[in-house]
């Protein structure tokens, strides 16, 4: 009985090493991820992101949470964690072109895409469609802009749209964050 379970647990020992390294294997021959200097640079603000008083300290409000997922290719922001307006967006290539996926609290998800011509210390993103939504009436995410001021402040600003045309309020504006150390 004895040699059956230390033989059991042999074999389970075994199997599992061969299953580990068929997985690195598999990790070890997966394509290399595409790069992209901005998704690059969005994968450089992995961390959590805090907003700033009026005199740009920091204050105890997170506001954004990075982090760099899907072996590289992928950054998932999650915007106001533990809030009832929690947020993710997630950022990624399309055909070698930065995108992004906005899931809002509204209930719709805007695609937005890298504008190639964003100055060099910002990625500006454009509307490009979305899934439950009307862009001609429905309330939506329309376009929004990544400033890097450096490695450890951005800032954040938005432009909400309805009926076709921007709209001032909630979501609109600029946010000032800093990296929380």
């Amino acid at each position: 009985m004895t040699k059956r379970i230390l033989l059991g647990g042999l074999m389970l020992i075994a199997l599992g090493t061969g299953s580990r390294a068929e997985e690195q294997a598999d990790v070890a021959a997966a394509p290399a991820v595409p790069s992209h200097a901005g998704l690059e640079r969005l994968k450089k603000l992995a961390g959590t992101w805090v907003n700033t008083d009026k005199d740009g300290k920091p204050t105890d409000q997170v506001v954004s949470v990075i982090r760099v997922t899907a072996a590289g290719s992928a950054v998932h922001e999650t915007t106001f964690p533990g809030e009832a307006h929690e947020m993710v967006s997630v950022y990624h290539l399309d055909k070698g072109e930065l995108v992004m996926t906005h899931y809002c609290a509204l209930g719709n998800q805007p695609r937005l895409k890298a504008d190639p011509k964003s100055p060099a210390n910002q990625i500006k993103f454009l509307f490009a469609g979305g899934t439950n939504l009307d862009p001609a009436k429905d309330l939506h995410m329309h376009e929004g802009t990544i400033t890097f001021v450096n490695d450890d402040t951005i800032e954040i600003s938005g432009a909400a749209w309805k009926d076709g045309k921007p709209v001032e309020g909630p979501g609109c504006g600029v946010m000032k964050l800093v990296r929380k150390k």
